[in-house]
This record gives structure tokens, C-alpha cells and sequence, in this order.
């Protein structure tokens, strides 16, 4: 028996096709889709405005059960952390981040989820969580969207800035992404201002050029991490498909194709990537794209070896960027008490042998 397709999966047109084809009016899509995005109901027997046919028909066609919650957690500076539960019993994460100022600059204030895109990941770099149990598969579209429904059910908030930036790498799952996109974006989906999205990539360098060519206005970042070849090889295997230069060349077509800022993503690592000359460099390309740069201290992973920089190497490195005239932060820590860096729960979960997911649903 073929499995249901998720009512989460379809755009406003898809929808509207399916219905018509079975004699149904067009109409109906979109009451459809206000009652899932704007009454937030769980249901097809909820949406009171359409006939006890149309609704049993919905229901024999399409999934619509909540994404299963198998774990929250919370930090002390309340940082929300999402274990879900997919139909073939593998887990995603998402994390619900409030607003807070830069430890150096400010940020708007706003309520950030970050999303992941796939089981796993396949990029191995060196300092994530989400690639040490490797890559299971691909996000379906509704998987993807529907995490930012049930965060704000499951927390009570609204969010209103959202981060690919989870689980796994998101241009590695272009197609899904998009389309995903596309739902949160639209009015008769989550509503969600494209200049709210930001898509997180370790530097996959033809999507990034496909990227540029779409009408979309999602900000883009780029996980940089290291500002020499000899060095972000040693954090990011991707390096050795495309190099830095190769990787700065699609970040200005990007940056030409779509007149917006680039953000660099950079981790500092305790005498792997935080030194003076690293600095300079990182400083050097972000001078030549005018782009930000975002320094993340390390946010320790069980098993792996690395550490954070003190507070003292954190704030040379930082200076070293704005006397190079870059505009630069460190982002203030977030949820470090509940292991907030994706793939952590889920690892530990998987690794809990004693866990049993069917227990903990909710």
C-alpha cells in the first residue's frame, strides 16, 4: 500500500490541481491552507467551512498527524532545543533561539528557529555533531516546514527569522529547499518575509550560483571557518572540492546577481583557527565581498577533541577584524547547557540504546 503524501508536501498550486481533478473547486485550496497556516488546526475535521465529503476525502489522501515531539529541552537563557520523530523512526532537530544582543554590536530583536534540511550529513565537518552518525537522507518538503509549526506550538512563540542552518547542508538538498521556501514564504503559507531566511551552506559552490539566479530574496551565509585552504581543510572536507577562491568567486556573483549582503559564519577553535594571520586573511576576504563576519566560540561536542578560545584570544581575533575595517560580532552563546549545537540530541538519543521513541511522543 503506497504511504500517504503529507498535506505539508503541496504548494498552493499542487493543491489546487489535485482538487480540480477530482471535480473539487479550485476555491477550496486555499481554505485548505488558511485553516493548516493561519488557524493552525491539527485536523481535516477542524475546518469547519468545508463538507464532511471534502474532509473525509482530504483525510483518505493525505497525512496531516502533528510531527511527533520525542524530546524538549530548555536552557538557562531559554534556548529551546527539538528532537522530532519522522514516519521511518529517524530523528531531526530544530532550536528555537530568542533575541539578545551581540557580545560586540547589536541584533534586532527577534524569535530565530533554526531548521534542519536532512538526517545527518554527509560534508564530515570536522567540528558538527550531525555528521558523526553520517547521512541517513534527505528532508521531504513538509518535514522541513512543518518543524516551524510545531516549535511554535510546542513553545508558545512566534517565530519570525528563520536559519537553515540544522541538520545537514541545505544546497545539498536544493530542490526540497526551495520548494520548502516557497511554503514559508508565501501569504497563503507561513507568511514568512524572505528577508527573514537566511540559508547556512559549508560552500557548495554551483548551488550558490544557482541560487543567485532565483527571484527569492533569502539572505545567504556562508560557513567559512577557516580563511586559508591548508587551514579550513583541516574543518571542512568540502574545501577540497572547492577552494576558497572558487568559494569567493560564487559569493561575488552572488553578491552581483542579488545587490545583498553575505554573512561569514566563522567558529573559532582554540589554536586551530584563531590565530593572528587567520584574522588578517578572513579580514582580506571580507573587505573584497563587503561582507559580515560572525564569530562563533566553539560550542564543545561530546567526542570530539576541540575547544573554545578564552575569552582573551576571542576578543584579539574580534579586534583584529575591525581594525582591518570589517564589520564583525561574536555572537553572544547560546543554549552551550543543553548541548544546542545541531546533531547533538539526536546523537545522543541514537546512542541511548535504552530509548524508546514511542514512549516519549507528545
Amino acid at each position: 500500500m503506497q504511504e500517504k503524501l503529507s498535506i505539508f508536501d503541496l504548494s498552493l498550486h499542487e493543491l489546487e490541481s489535485r482538487l480540480t481533478a477530482k471535480g473539487r473547486a479550485e476555491y477550496r485550496a486555499k481554505q485548505v491552507l488558511r485553516w493548516i497556516y493561519k488557524q493552525r488546526v491539527s485536523r481535516f475535521k477542524e475546518m469547519s467551512d468545508l463538507s464532511e465529503s471534502l474532509r473525509e476525502s482530504l483525510g483518505n489522501e493525505f497525512r496531516f498527524e502533528p510531527l511527533p515531539c520525542v524530546r524538549q529541552i530548555g536552557s538557562s537563557d531559554s534556548t529551546q532545543k527539538f528532537l522530532f520523530a519522522l514516519p521511518d523512526k529517524t530523528f531531526v532537530e530544530s532550536v528555537l533561539i530568542p533575541a539578545s544582543p551581540a557580545l560586540y554590536g547589536t541584533a534586532a530583536d527577534r524569535k530565530t528557529i533554526c531548521i534542519s534540511t536532512q538526517v545527518g550529513c554527509a560534508f564530515g565537518c570536522k567540528f558538527c555533531a550531525s555528521g558523526l552518525d553520517g547521512w541517513t537522507r534527505n528532508l521531504e518538503v513538509g518535514e522541513i516546514v512543518e518543524q516551524i509549526l510545531r516549535v511554535e506550538s510546542l513553545s508558545g512563540e512566534k517565530v519570525n527569522n528563520i536559519v537553515f542552518m540544522g541538520m545537514g547542508e541545505p544546497l545539498a538538498n536544493y530542490e526540497k529547499l526551495l520548494k520548502a521556501i516557497e511554503i514559508i514564504n508565501a501569504p497563503w503559507g507561513v507568511g514568512i518575509g524572505a528577508r527573514h531566511i537566511t540559508i547556512s551552506t559549508s560552500g557548495i559552490v554551483p548551488r550558490i550560483r544557482d541560487l543567485a539566479e532565483q527571484a527569492l530574496q533569502v539572505r545567504l551565509a556562508i560557513s567559512l571557518h577557516g580563511a586559508t585552504d591548508e587551514v579550513r581543510q583541516k574543518i571542512m572536507p568540502i574545501n577540497r572540492r572547492f577552494n576558497i577562491a572558487s568559494l569567493m568567486d560564487a559569493c561575488a556573483y552572488y553578491r552581483q546577481r542579488k545587490r545583498q549582503r553575505i554573512t561569514f559564519e566563522y567558529i573559532l577553535i582554540d589554536q586551530v583557527n584563531d590565530q593572528l594571520d587567520q584574522a588578517i586573511e578572513l579580514s582580506r576576504l571580507a573587505i573584497r565581498l563587503e561582507a559580515k563576519v560572525n564569530l562563533i566560540p566553539y560550542n564543545t561536542v561530546e567526542g570530539l577533541s576541540w575547544q573554545r578560545p578564552s575569552e582573551i584570544r576571542q576578543q584579539v581575533f574580534y579586534r583584529a577584524l575591525r581594525r582591518g575595517g570589517v564589520d564583525a560580532t561574536i555572537r553572544r552563546e547560546k543554549g552551550h547547557d543543553i548541548n544546542a549545537a545541531c546533531g547533538q540530541l539526536r546523537l545522543q538519543v541514537i546512542r541511548d540504546k535504552s530509548f524508546a521513541a514511542s514512549d516519549n511522543l507528545r
